[in-house]
């Protein structure tokens, strides 16, 4: 039921009772009626008294925050991800899981390709997902890609609600942020990173926030630690604020015939 919430075969709004829930998943009432007190405490399912059940909707509010949480730990992923690829290979230390991990991301960006290729968002919103998640196994903090993985399942949702046309044309930002990794560069990572979620984060909200909230978005630049102030593998660092003059978007790579990221 949640796998059918987040790819849409269940629209937000719409009106779910027990008996058709049964009757669709070829299950009786009572797994039926624990799963909707699950999605509900989830926040994927709404309950009032003498209305019913339905599929809840985002509020635009909720969308912001949950992308603001993910720009923030994403950015300090792609940063801790490169200093700590830097650490392992000028200092020759044992990279067993670092290229396990690397390998299985050039895969997915392969196969990211390949549901580009074939129309398949669902595939490409899951690629998506899993991506983001490696970059933080790389990092080396489990911290931050248990985050991330408590974060997936709502943001996958919002991306599941996005068009194919700009998860095809955001696709390609992966190979140059994983590029900026493998060189060790962090403040590159970072601030790709920072503009790659910042780009889904407006992509969302321009179909339902006012217009001015988005340009907003796009004259202040995310927010990145510089790379002095983070200690890898650590327990703090400083908080950096944005840089009082916005500076564009780095240039990630654009689809042929399609507009900027």
């Amino acid at each position: 039921m949640r796998a059918d919430i987040v790819a849409g075969a269940l629209q937000p709004g719409t009106r779910i009772t027990e008996a058709a829930l049964a009757e669709r998943y070829g299950v009786s009432r009572v797994p039926v009626r624990e799963a909707l007190r699950g999605l509900e405490a989830e926040g994927f399912v709404e309950s009032r008294p003498n209305v019913g059940s339905r599929v809840a909707e985002i509020p635009v509010d909720e969308a912001d925050d949950l992308f603001a949480v993910r720009e923030a730990l994403e950015i300090s992923t792609a940063r801790r991800a490169a200093a700590r690829a830097r650490q392992l290979f000028t200092r020759d230390e044992p990279a067993d899981d670092w290229q396990r991990v690397r390998r299985g991301l050039e895969q997915l960006l392969d196969d990211g390709d390949a549901a580009i290729e074939v129309g398949d968002l669902d595939r490409l919103v899951e690629l998506n997902e899993r991506f983001h998640i490696g970059v933080a196994e790389l990092s080396g903090s489990m911290t931050l890609a248990t985050l991330l993985r408590q974060l997936s399942r709502k943001i996958e949702w919002l991306y599941a609600l996005d068009t194919f046309s700009r998860g095809k044309r955001l696709w390609p930002d992966h190979r140059v942020i994983l590029s900026a990794i493998d060189a060790g560069d962090a403040d590159r990572a970072a601030e790709l990173m920072g503009w790659h979620v910042r780009e889904s984060r407006i992509g969302y909200l321009s179909r339902t926030a006012p217009a001015e909230v988005v340009d907003e978005l796009r004259a202040t630049p995310p927010v990145v630690v510089p790379a002095r102030a983070t200690a890898v593998g650590g327990a703090t660092a400083v908080a950096a604020s944005a840089r009082a003059t916005p500076t564009p978007a780095p240039a990630l790579a654009p689809v042929p015939g399609e507009g900027a990221a």
